[in-house]
């Protein structure tokens, strides 16, 4: 028999896959309570119980997207058969992937959202320890968090160019973005094997 909490997990959890699911196939605008409460198959009040609104259940959405990554960083920092250069490329092209797979979930983890405008940066910060970690281990912890910084930044930047579709541009000699994450990753591992 399924408790009261377990069903309400459950539901909680169904109308999370629901939103993503409509984030990804039409992005902030098809992501409504009622839309979210129809795909997941629940009652109409359903979803104004586990979120006030559409802004808690994106942050929601959000943050469950930050975990994944932080829970595949920290997989990949305590791999043990993987160089370090090997760890930070892995977690760059995650975050790669996010945008090239999902692009509106990509701008949502990276938003602001009015009502609660730290809540995803608070959602990432687990994720983004795990990548400071690693990076401290190639390059060496006094310039760990500018050239994580830099690293996590330029891996936005490739996903946005990807997505955008300029990154296919002939102009950039049909590079590839995973060309681009090895080019980042060997430039700052050069510095940490010359410091």
């Amino acid at each position: 028999m399924t408790s009261r909490a377990e069903s309400a997990a459950a539901t909680r959890h169904a109308l999370l896959d629901a939103a993503a699911e409509l984030l990804d196939s039409g992005g902030l605008d098809a992501v409504t309570l009622r839309a979210v409460g129809a795909r997941a198959g629940v009652t109409r009040g359903a979803p104004y119980r586990h979120f006030p609104d559409k802004e808690s259940l994106l942050i929601a959405v959000g943050t469950r997207a930050w975990d994944a990554l932080g829970d595949r960083m920290h997989v990949l920092r305590t791999h043990p058969g993987l160089a370090t250069a090997e760890k930070v490329r892995g977690g760059l092209l995650a975050l790669v992937d996010i945008g090239r797979l999902q692009p509106h979930l990509f701008k949502l983890m990276f938003s602001n959202p009015p009502g609660d405008p730290t809540a995803l940066a608070r959602a990432a910060e687990r994720s983004q320890t795990e990548f400071l970690a690693v990076v401290a281990d190639l390059v060496g912890e006094p310039d760990a968090r500018r050239y994580a910084a830099l690293l996590i930044s330029s891996a936005s930047g490739i996903a946005g160019l990807e997505a955008s579709g300029q990154l296919s541009d002939p102009k950039w000699g049909g590079v590839s973005a995973e060309e681009l994450t090895d080019t980042l990753v060997d430039l700052v591992a050069g510095k940490g094997r010359r410091a």
